[in-house]
């Protein structure tokens, strides 16, 4: 069962599961942050760069099994499934929302 996802995080979610940079970075604000893979990775192009180097081409679909609130950020956690070593890896997801977009996020396994 997946859970209930504010809107934006929820979008987010549903452009991974196609594999679609474009709708990935769309609910995220234009000068969103990014903190993964041991770096920062800022605005569109930053993230854009990480998604299609490092999500597309092993086909990494994160599903979200857990949510919860916590420190004003809305933590989301659940396995990534794609074709990298070790798959399935169990992932959080920690959001900053701010006017129903997604302003920072930081992700760890």
């Amino acid at each position: 069962m997946t859970p209930e996802l504010p809107s934006p995080i929820a979008a987010y979610v549903a452009a991974n599961a196609r594999l679609d940079v474009d709708g990935m970075l769309k609910p995220f604000t234009r000068d969103a942050v990014l903190f993964a893979d041991e770096g920062r990775h800022e605005g569109y192009t930053g993230m854009r760069t990480l998604f299609e180097e490092a999500v597309i081409p092993v086909r990494a679909i994160f599903k979200p099994d857990a949510v919860r609130h916590e420190n004003g950020q809305v933590v989301v956690e659940g396995p990534a499934h794609g074709d990298f070593k070790g798959s399935p890896i169990r992932f959080t997801y920690r959001f900053t929302l701010e006017s129903d977009a997604i302003k920072a996020l930081e992700i760890t396994a």
